[in-house]
C-alpha cells in the first residue's frame, strides 16, 4: 500500500476515553476507533491485522478437518428457551421483537444452532463423528464495556462445534482441537497459560482457558511455583491446614464494640489479627438466603458457592435482608443463632477461639468455636491466595493476570439432550451426541498481543500478524532518484509476496519514522541521501541498531529477516 492517497492517520497524543496500553495504541495507530462504549469500528490498518489472525486460526482449524460455514446473529429466542440458558444469560442477551411481535436475539454464542444443524446430517453412528466452525460476530450486553477490545458489546469469534457418539469420542476431539489452540497461540506469538476453568453458563464436563498473561488483565491465574498446576481463581481449590488442636478452649463472650463493622475496625479495636476473626457474609443464592462464614483475611468465592448451590445468580444481600436474618445492622453477622442456612467454609471447621458477630449491633462474640453453632454445610467457598498451599504438589502459589483469548468446553450430552440430538447406535437405541464447543476470539488476541509486544514508541508486531511485513520510507519525495528507488522496492517486494507499505508522504522524515513505529510495522527500509549509491538503511522495529544495505542485497536480507 502507498501511503500518499490511502486512508491513513496517527495521533500523537494519548487518547483521554481509553483505558489500557492496547486500546490507547490501537486508537493512535489508526487501527481502531470507537463509536461507542463497548464498540469499535474495524479500520483498514486493523482489519489487515485482525485478517491476518483470522487466517492463521482458519488454517489449523481446517488442518484438523474443521469444516467452515456461518450462522445467522439473529436467533429467535426460543432456542435459548428450548436449552435452558436464556434465563442463564439474563440481561447480557440483546433481545429485541419483529414487526410480528416475536420475540429474537443477537447470538451470544451458538451451540443451540449448531445442535440444531446437526440434526440435518446425524442419523446413526455412522455419521459421527465431525466438526463445525464459523468465525462471526456476537452480541452481549456487557454491563461495564472497557479496555478497549478486550471487553466489548459486538466481537468476533472464532467458535467450533464436535460432534461423537460417545465420550471416548469427544476425548479424541477435544484433543484434537486444544492441540490447534496450542498451535495457534504459539503462531501468534502469545505469551499464555492454559487454566482450568469454570463452566458457567456453558455447562458440560470441563472448561479450559487460554490465557494470555498480562498485568491488564481481568482474570486471575492461579499458578504453583513447583508444579504445572494452573487455574483461573475461580475454580481453584483450597487446602486446609489443621490448627493446633492443644489450645485450651475459651469460654464464649460478647463484648461491645462500638462503631466497628468492618473487619478492619474490629481489628484494630480487639487488637486481634484479621486471621482470628471469622466473617459471616449474607447472600442471595437465587431466591434462598445464605449466610458464608470465611476467615476474616480470606473472600468469599461466588463461583464456588454458586455451583455448591447450582445457582444461576449470586449476589450481596441487601440491607433489609441482614437485617431480617441477623436481628442486627450490616457488619454484626454471626453464625450463633442467624435465621437462615449457613455454609461454613472448611477451613473455619478447623479453627479454634475465634472471633465472629454477635447478629446485635455493636456486639461480637470472642471464643467461639464450632461446636457454639451448627452449620447447614462445610465446603470450599473461599477464594485461594498467593502464598496458599498448592492444590496438587504441595508448592506455593502465586498469581498472574491473563485475558482470556481461547476457551474449550467437554459440552457433553447438555445440549443434545435439550434440542433432542440423537443418533441411533449399533444396536438400533437412540442416543444422545456428545459435543464439544471450543471458542477463540481474534480481536482479543489483536489487544493481547498489543499488550504484549509494544515500547513507549508504539506497537510491535510479530511479522507473522502484522499488517504489513515492511515499511519503505521515502526520505525525499521530490529526489527523483530516491523516488524511483523506493518505488523499484516497493514494486519487487510486491512481486515478491511481502506484503510492504510505501510512505510516499510529502511529510517530515522524523514524522514518517515516529508513524512507522507506532503501527508497528517489523522492518523499516530508509531510501534516503545514499540512493545514487544504491545504499539504504535497514531496520528492524524495536532494536536501535540501523544497517546500510546495498540494494541488490536488499531482497536476501528481507528474505532472511522474515524466515528468521
Amino acid at each position: 500500500m502507498k501511503l500518499k492517497n490511502s486512508f491513513f492517520y496517527t495521533l500523537r497524543e494519548n487518547v483521554k476515553d481509553e483505558d489500557s496500553k492496547s486500546s490507547n495504541l490501537l486508537v493512535r495507530a489508526g487501527m481502531i476507533k470507537k463509536s461507542s462504549a463497548g464498540d469499535y469500528m474495524i479500520l483498514p490498518l486493523g482489519y489487515k491485522t485482525l485478517n491476518n489472525i483470522t487466517q492463521i486460526i482458519r488454517e489449523e482449524m481446517n488442518a484438523t478437518d474443521c469444516q467452515e460455514l456461518i450462522m445467522p446473529a439473529l436467533l429467535p429466542e426460543e432456542v435459548y428457551v428450548a436449552s435452558g440458558r436464556r434465563e442463564g444469560f439474563g440481561k447480557s442477551m440483546f433481545s429485541l421483537k419483529d414487526r410480528f411481535g416475536k420475540p429474537f436475539v443477537l447470538g451470544p454464542t451458538h451451540e443451540e444452532l449448531f445442535a440444531i444443524a446437526a440434526q440435518m446430517k446425524i442419523r446413526s453412528y455412522k455419521d459421527l463423528p465431525f466438526s463445525l466452525y464459523q468465525i462471526q460476530t456476537k452480541y452481549r450486553d456487557e454491563p461495564r464495556p472497557r479496555f478497549g477490545l478486550i471487553r466489548v458489546r459486538e466481537f468476533i469469534m472464532k467458535d467450533a462445534y464436535t460432534f461423537d457418539s460417545d465420550e471416548a469420542g469427544l476425548d479424541i476431539a477435544y484433543s484434537k482441537q486444544f492441540n490447534a489452540y496450542k498451535k495457534i497461540f504459539d503462531r501468534l506469538g502469545l505469551d499464555y497459560k492454559i487454566v482450568r476453568a469454570d463452566t458457567g453458563v456453558m455447562g458440560g464436563l470441563l472448561s479450559e482457558e487460554f490465557q494470555a498473561v498480562t498485568d491488564i488483565g481481568e482474570d486471575i491465574l492461579v499458578l504453583c511455583d513447583n508444579c504445572d498446576y494452573a487455574s483461573n481463581i475461580e475454580v481453584a481449590g483450597c487446602v486446609n491446614t489443621d490448627e493446633a488442636t492443644t489450645l485450651e478452649t475459651m469460654k464464649l463472650e460478647c463484648v461491645e464494640t462500638p462503631n466497628a463493622r468492618t473487619i478492619e475496625e474490629v481489628v484494630d479495636f480487639l487488637k486481634q489479627p484479621a486471621s482470628k476473626f471469622v466473617k459471616t457474609l449474607v447472600y442471595k443464592v437465587d431466591d434462598k438466603v445464605v449466610a458464608c462464614m470465611v476467615r476474616g483475611n480470606r473472600e468469599v468465592n461466588e463461583t464456588k458457592l454458586r455451583k455448591l448451590f447450582n445457582a444461576t445468580e449470586v449476589e450481596l444481600a441487601d440491607a433489609d435482608t441482614v437485617v431480617k436474618v441477623t436481628g442486627a445492622g450490616v457488619g454484626f453477622a454471626g453464625p450463633i443463632d442467624i435465621k437462615c442456612e449457613l455454609i461454613m467454609d472448611e477451613e473455619v471447621s478447623v479453627m479454634h477461639n475465634f472471633i465472629t458477630g454477635a447478629n446485635k449491633t455493636g456486639y461480637h462474640y470472642i471464643g467461639v468455636n464450632t461446636t457454639d453453632f451448627k452449620a447447614d454445610k462445610i465446603a470450599d467457598i473461599r477464594n485461594i491466595q498467593e502464598g496458599d498451599t498448592c492444590p496438587k504438589c504441595g508448592g506455593k502459589i502465586y498469581f498472574k493476570h491473563g485475558i482470556e483469548v481461547g476457551n474449550t468446553f467437554k459440552l457433553g450430552t447438555k445440549y443434545s439432550n435439550a434440542l433432542g440430538l440423537e443418533y441411533l447406535n449399533a444396536e438400533n437405541q437412540l442416543k444422545p451426541v456428545w459435543m464439544g464447543s471450543y471458542g477463540i476470539g481474534p480481536a482479543r488476541c489483536m489487544a493481547a498481543i498489543a499488550e504484549q509486544y509494544a515500547d513507549e514508541d508504539g506497537l510491535i508486531w510479530p511479522i507473522n500478524i502484522a499488517p504489513y511485513k515492511a515499511a519503505v520510507v521515502l526520505i525525499s519525495v521530490k529526489d527523483e532518484v530516491q523516488t524511483e528507488l523506493a518505488n523499484k522496492i516497493y514494486d519487487t517486494f510486491m512481486k515478491e509476496g511481502i506484503d510492504t507499505l510505501l510512505d510516499d508522504r510529502d511529510e517530515r522524515p522524523g514524522v514518517k519514522f515516529k508513524d512507522m513505529d507506532l503501527i508497528g510495522i517489523p522492518y523499516r527500509i530508509t531510501v534516503g541521501k545514499k540512493a545514487a549509491e544504491g545504499i539504504i538503511e535497514f531496520k528492524k522495529r524495536g532494536s536501535i541498531e540501523v544497517e546500510e544495505v546495498h540494494v541488490n542485497d536488499l531482497l536476501n536480507k528481507i528474505n532472511e529477516a522474515i524466515k528468521g
